[in-house]
C-alpha cells in the first residue's frame, strides 16, 4: 500500500483519533498532518510492518502525550458546574455531553488514550497494548481506573465485581 493510499482510507479514522485524543478539532489537525509527515518520511519501513495501522496510532497517541508534556501551563480542571441543566432537553444532553468530555479530557493521558481506543476506534485490548506498547492487563487496568474515575466523578454508584 503506498502512503498517499493509506492517508486516503485511513487518514479520516486518524484525524478522528486525534480529535478524540486533545479534544480540539484545530489541534487534532495539526496533531494528525505532524504525524502523517513524520510517517511519509518513513513509509517503507512501516508498510513492512505487520500492521502498519498500529504503528502510526503509537505514533499519534506518542506525539499527543509530548505535546501535552510540552505544554508550559495546562488547563485546570474544575470539580463542580456553574449550571446543571434540566434532562430532556438538547441543550441538557449537548451540556453533559460536554460535561463528561471535559471529565475524559482531564484524565491522565494513558487512561484517557485507553478509554478513546476501546469505546471510540472499537479496538480490542491486545491491540490497544500493541498501540500504547503496554501488556493487555495494563489496558485493563487503565480502564478500570479511569472508569472508575468517572463514576465518582458522575456520582454514579459503584457495585462489586462490576466491568468496565
Amino acid at each position: 500500500m503506498t502512503f498517499e493510499e493509506y492517508v486516503g482510507s485511513r487518514g479520516p479514522a486518524l484525524l478522528r483519533l486525534a480529535r478524540l485524543l486533545t479534544g480540539d478539532a484545530h489541534r487534532a489537525e495539526d496533531l494528525t498532518q505532524d504525524v502523517l509527515a513524520r510517517a511519509y518520511v518513513h513509509w517503507r519501513k512501516i508498510a513492512r510492518a505487520d500492521r502498519p495501522d498500529v504503528y502510526v496510532r503509537r505514533m499519534l497517541v506518542n506525539a499527543n502525550t509530548s505535546w501535552w508534556r510540552r505544554r508550559s501551563s495546562r488547563e485546570l480542571a474544575v470539580d463542580t458546574f456553574t449550571e446543571r441543566p434540566e434532562r430532556g432537553d438538547l441543550g441538557g444532553e449537548a451540556a453533559d455531553r460536554d460535561e463528561m468530555w471535559r471529565l475524559i479530557r482531564a484524565l491522565p493521558d494513558r487512561q484517557r488514550a485507553v478509554l478513546v481506543l476501546r469505546y471510540y476506534e472499537d479496538l480490542d485490548d491486545a491491540t490497544i497494548a500493541q498501540v500504547l506498547d503496554c501488556s493487555p492487563v495494563t489496558v485493563r487496568t487503565h480502564a478500570m481506573r479511569a472508569l472508575a474515575h468517572l463514576r465518582e466523578r458522575c456520582g454514579v454508584p459503584t457495585t462489586k465485581g462490576s466491568r468496565p
